[in-house]
């Protein structure tokens, strides 16, 4: 089962159902997708998620409220977190790989330390430990992108997601085209409801405190680009410094979405550092 051909499912926590997709072998430990900010599961890369899928059981979800599935969003980190223990426990795994992007992985940084047991290794990319500046702004440079990109007749993510050179914005091309391929069972927009609530979150987090990541002992890939305007790339290597077991990888001529901009670089090294 591929990116564009696998089935959205949903399971039940505590009376809630989540929306979720997998992909790749039903063996060995899942690797769960965690989100950005207003993302649903069709903005997953299909060449990040079957590059992984090639060796590892793929699990997408909508989170509460997001997308297809119930609920209403929670305005904190630390909730969604819980959340998705609750949904990784609803489909019976008992220890997961994270692959956290953006407001995703402080999501994956707060699962790790509250809940070591479930968490084997974590990939995070393009975000930032609590604390750092950066995360409170998402709102404002998600409208100035939806006005600029009207106003160029361009896609906001080539605003917030790649560079401005030439090659990125070309990149930012074939990556929107990857994920128009699916046709049938789409997903559900955000609402204005989610939207609200995630921003609220993002902004506790840049009030919050990065002492917590002593105690996440899990390997951890960090990646980003080298000019991401959404999350400092400062903020990884400050992450990186905050985590006692962590790699950093900054990618050249790349922002937001370097993973998805160098997919087969992200997927080779993503690949090399969950099977170490």
């Amino acid at each position: 089962m591929s990116a564009n051909t696998a089935v959205t499912r949903t399971v039940d926590v505590d009376g809630t159902p989540f929306a979720y997709r997998e992909a790749g072998p039903q063996e060995g430990v899942p690797l769960v997708f965690l989100h950005h900010f207003t993302a649903v599961l069709d903005d997953w890369d299909p060449a990040v998620v079957d590059g992984l899928a090639a060796r590892h059981r793929v699990v997408l979800v909508d989170l509460r409220g997001v997308g297809r599935s119930g609920g209403t969003t929670p305005d904190s980190v630390e909730a969604m977190a819980d959340d998705v223990a609750k949904f990784v426990r609803a489909l019976g795994f008992a220890e997961v790989d994270l692959l956290g992007v953006s407001m995703g992985g402080m999501i994956a940084q707060v699962l790790a330390e509250k809940e070591p047991a479930l968490v084997r290794r974590i990939v995070l990319a393009g975000t930032s430990p609590a604390g750092d500046a950066g995360a409170g702004n998402a709102l404002a440079l998600l409208q100035s992108a939806l006005q600029q990109s009207a106003a160029e007749g361009k896609h906001p993510k080539h605003l917030l997601f790649f560079s401005p050179t030439t090659t990125s914005q070309q990149a930012a091309d074939r990556f929107l085209a990857r994920l128009n391929e699916r046709v049938e069972d789409r997903d559900a927009e955000v609402t204005n409801e989610t939207i609200g609530a995630q921003a609220t979150a993002l902004a506790k987090w840049e009030q919050g405190s990065p002492d917590g990541l002593a105690h996440v002992r899990q390997p951890v890939l960090v990646v980003n680009g080298d000019n991401d305007v959404m999350t400092p790339t400062i903020s990884s290597f400050t992450l990186a410094h905050h985590l006692p077991n962590a790699r950093l990888s900054i990618y050249p001529d790349a922002g937001h979405g370097a993973l998805f901009q160098h997919h087969e670089l992200f997927v080779e090294q993503a690949l090399e550092f969950l099977g170490a």
